[in-house]
């Protein structure tokens, strides 16, 4: 069997957001009985099929980094993650549903990521509104994913998936909204793994079947993020 191409996706959140658990749960399509902390990276690939179905299907492999430590860490902690930030193609972002925080500080994790050369700035918001032209050209496909969608009571529901609807929209991504301990949240054919197929096929073509793709240490000639002053946004 031939070697298989891959592409590399960072899983960013902060910690206790359920990454480890979400990669896993990716990647063997299984729940993490025993999750622990991540330090620096860990890695996991799970096999992914291109256009499923059609005559163009194949076979890749997705390299899953997730990446430990928090948004706020001293600047010594950020340049060791940098390293982890090299020639990536795609980028998901998790929030913990139950933690206003750590939906905030997706902000802040994409910047550090897009913009690893640069001290992020944070979110810019303008009338209490986030500025959306930080990643107006912003070429890496991304994926918000957010977590414990168990913890939130049904009457809750509605009124915590309305507060973080504009994340999707701030970062032109799909969402996906689940509990890492229900695979059925993943099962095939249901509009998550829609969405999953669909985020992980774009990675794919941005890196091998497009021209001009850009990761990101091929953006130097597109406008730079940051530079904004850090604000609150808007959770009440």
């Amino acid at each position: 069997m031939a070697a298989l191409d891959r592409v590399k996706v960072l899983v960013l959140g902060d910690s206790g957001v359920g990454k480890s658990s979400l990669v896993h749960l990716l990647c063997q399509n299984q729940v993490l009985g025993n999750p622990s902390w991540t330090v620096g990276c860990s890695v996991d690939v799970r096999i992914h099929d291109y256009k499923e179905g059609t005559p163009e299907e194949k076979t890749y492999y997705i390299e899953l980094w997730d990446v430990g430590g928090s948004v706020g860490s001293a600047s010594s902690v950020k340049s060791t993650r940098a390293v982890f930030y090299n020639s990536v193609n795609g980028i998901i972002l998790v929030h913990d549903l139950t933690n206003k925080k750590s939906s905030q500080n997706l902000y802040r994790w994409s910047l550090e990521a897009l913009n690893r050369d640069v001290a992020p700035s944070g979110v810019l918001v303008t009338n209490g509104d986030y500025d959306r032209e930080q990643f107006a050209d912003n070429q890496i496909p991304l994926l918000v994913i957010g977590t414990k969608l168990d913890q939130i009571p049904e009457t809750k529901r509605n009124e915590v998936l309305t507060r973080i609807a504009f994340l999707a929209e701030d970062f032109n991504a799909e969402e996906i909204n689940l509990d890492c301990t229900n695979p059925r949240y993943l099962a095939a054919g249901s509009s998550n793994a829609v969405k999953l197929s669909r985020f992980f096929d774009k990675v794919i073509e941005k890196r091998y079947l497009l021209r001009d793709n850009n990761q990101i240490p091929g953006f130097s000639d597109r406008k730079r993020f940051g530079g904004g002053t850090l604000k609150s946004l808007h959770y009440d």
